[in-house]
């Protein structure tokens, strides 16, 4: 009679054993994971720091100082900032507003100067057009005949002359207004002839502050000043820049 195999037997049991005591092991407690800050050690580690050694001190208080150290700099550096960074920004701005001028005024001397024969052209022209204006102002010595030819022109047409009385002159920057209080006296169509020929004259003549009146007899009575001009000679144009020159200083 053979005897059973008990190598087996044996090796399950020791399997089953094993089985236990792995399950054993897993339903043990896991121990407890320790805090990620210690803040007792860190009070500690604080409380025993040598001011006089920073080399030797822990490494949690010496990252808490550096921390510290770099916060307290950007607040330094923000609060002192403010002031400079303010008058800068505010010289951006006058900057930028003196580059927009300065190309304003770059775009319109460049305007200019494409159109500069342009310029040139129209300023010749008005130096004729003025010239032939002030061929029109008498000179000094042809103020009398001027007179004369006013005068002349009321009684070509029949007015009578009550009143022909020239004023004072009036100086202006090139010429002088030579004013003429007329009283003149006739019917509706020779004053109207009589103003026509004044605009026919070769001379500047106006007539202002014109007033007519109707006489009993059916004629009118026409009250005007009449306005000559003449032009500056070179020492009359000399000594009125000097005084417009001195009142400027005043």
């Amino acid at each position: 009679m053979k005897l059973p195999d008990l190598s087996s037997l044996f090796k399950r049991k020791s399997a089953a054993e094993r089985l236990a005591e792995a399950q054993a092991v897993k339903a043990e407690p896991a121990p407890p994971k320790p805090p990620l800050i210690d803040f007792q050690q860190l009070a500690t580690d604080f409380k025993t720091l040598d001011p006089k050694d920073p080399g030797l001190w822990p490494l949690a208080p010496r990252v808490v100082s550096l921390l510290g150290l770099f916060a307290l700099l950007l607040a330094a550096a923000w609060g002192f900032g403010q002031t400079g960074w303010s008058v800068q920004l505010e010289e951006l701005e006058a900057a930028k507003s003196q580059e927009a001028k300065h190309k304003e005024e770059w775009l319109g001397k460049k305007r200019q100067a494409v159109n500069l024969d342009e310029y040139r052209r129209q300023l010749a022209e008005i130096d004729r057009s003025f010239g032939a204006l002030l061929k029109q102002l008498p000179n000094k010595a042809e103020m009398g005949d001027m007179l004369v030819d006013i005068n002349k022109a009321a009684q070509a047409r029949g007015l009578s002359v009550e009143l022909f009385k020239p004023g004072g002159e009036a100086r202006r920057e090139f010429y002088a207004e030579v004013p003429i209080t007329l009283n003149l006296i006739g019917s509706y169509h020779d004053i109207g002839s009589f103003t026509g020929d004044l605009a026919k004259l070769p001379r500047i003549v106006t007539l202002n502050d014109i007033n007519l009146s109707a006489n009993p007899n059916g004629t009118l009575v026409l009250r005007t000043t009449a306005k000559t001009f003449r032009y500056l000679d070179e020492g009359e144009m000399a000594v009125q820049k000097k005084a417009a020159s001195k009142g400027a200083k005043k």
